[in-house]
């Protein structure tokens, strides 16, 4: 066995920060919102069609983690970083020669939605590997914080380059970018020695054991025999839905509900707070519990819907937005934490990836309902309601988890 030191501690921090720095490029895909405007404004696109792309590349994204999942945890982080990088800088640069929702879908949707999974699926499994389980929750915090925090550069970078060069030519450069800084930045991601036992971490004083106390190791077909996995699926698809609606239409409603042609500080201020959502919650859950933390996040957020409608200034929809990225951020560290707690590191990866589906079924759901409630309706209003009952449902089925059976899973070897 492998005792733990200072240089592998280092090491382990080296590979986190690497991760951070490639979700950072990968958020590019939060930058939807910006670019979901430009469309409708300037292409005459309509909501739902603009909605489309980012609808088809979040159930790639997740489709992929999968098969990621499976070559990351057999070939390593490194190369599949790597080769993830490739296909989403290539599918956003091929999108500045798509004209119809159609090319699009199939560029910046499958292509980059491919390259998504590859990249994001490297960066999680390989951070917290280095890291004893009760810092799981931080470290995956901090990880996945870089999807989150993309869209507070990516937002006005966005903007800056549509109103200077236009759709295509800002596709191209995003792309080139992507693929050039997540190459580089995946040299540094590495899973640790198969013996490598990572120092153990003093508990707070108070702290509760984040989940099960079970450290056995699971591979895909037994976590699919226990009720967990189809409770942490279910909150996947009904808890992420429900924020991908507003982060799909943020700029437009900042527009219809209050006269706000700059939208994209609203997108600015769900990103933050979608980063510092991540932090927290994973800092929270490791010491009241993965499943508490998601009843608060979801049960707030519900609320924050239901009064959406009512936010009808530029300061009420900076609120509502701020909230929306706080509870929606906690997802990201909570459902990659919760399903290592209760089915291990090991085969994480993959494991994740089915789990991570719920997020493609999410993406569908959320960002083309909001948009076709509106062409439909003439506002978001019933949307708003449709995310808070969702929310409501979530909060009862992260209860549930808590007296959920415990997973029988294999005996350590």
């Amino acid at each position: 066995m492998t005792s733990p030191s200072p240089t592998s501690n280092a090491r382990g921090w080296t590979v986190a920060l690497a991760g951070l720095g490639i979700n950072l490029v990968l958020g590019a895909l939060y930058a939807w919102g910006v670019m979901g405007k430009a469309l409708v404004v300037q292409w005459k696109w309509s909501k739902a069609d603009a909605g489309l792309p980012f609808a088809v590349s979040t159930a790639s994204f997740a489709l992929m983690m999968i098969f990621a999942g499976r070559m990351q945890d057999k070939l390593g982080p490194r190369r599949v970083a790597a080769l993830g990088g490739v296909l989403f800088g290539l599918g956003l640069a091929v999108s500045s020669l798509a004209k119809t929702p159609t090319e699009m879908a199939l560029t910046f949707g499958v292509l980059g939605g491919f390259g998504l999974g590859l990249g994001y699926s490297a960066t999680t499994p390989s951070a917290i590997k280095w890291f004893p389980p009760a810092r799981k929750g931080l470290i995956t915090g901090i990880v996945v914080a870089g999807v989150g925090l993309a869209a507070v550069y990516m937002g006005p970078l966005t903007q800056y380059l549509l109103a200077s060069s236009g759709i295509e030519k800002t596709f191209l450069f995003l792309g080139i970018s992507a693929a050039v800084v997540i190459s580089l930045l995946s040299i540094f991601l590495k899973n640790p020695p198969d013996d490598f036992r990572p120092a153990a971490t003093v508990p707070a004083a108070g702290a509760k054991p984040a989940a099960t106390s079970a450290r056995r190791e699971s591979d895909w077909t037994d976590m699919l025999k226990t009720p967990q996995f189809y409770l942490l699926w279910s909150i996947y698809v009904l808890a992420a839905a429900a924020g991908l609606m507003l982060i799909a239409n943020v700029s437009i409603i900042a527009k219809e509900q209050a006269a706000w042609e700059a939208g994209f500080y609203a997108v600015m201020t769900l990103a933050t707070f979608n980063t510092l959502g991540r932090v927290v919650s994973g800092f929270v859950s490791d010491r009241i519990g993965r499943t508490p933390t998601m009843v608060f996040a979801f049960v707030f957020q519900a609320i924050n819907m239901f009064l959406f409608a009512h936010y009808t200034s530029a300061a009420l929809i900076i609120f509502g937005t701020a909230f929306t990225g706080l509870c929606y951020g906690a997802i990201f560290t909570l459902m990659p934490a919760a399903t290592a707690d209760f089915y291990g590191v090991k085969n994480f990866g993959v494991n994740y990836g089915f789990v991570f589906t719920g997020f493609g079924v999410a993406g569908v759901l959320g960002s083309r309902y909001g948009g076709l409630v509106r062409d439909l309706f003439g506002s978001y209003h019933l949307a708003y309601k449709i995310c808070a009952c969702m929310l409501l449902i979530a909060a009862g089925l992260a209860f549930c988890i808590r007296t959920a059976k415990e997973p029988a899973l294999p005996p350590a070897a």
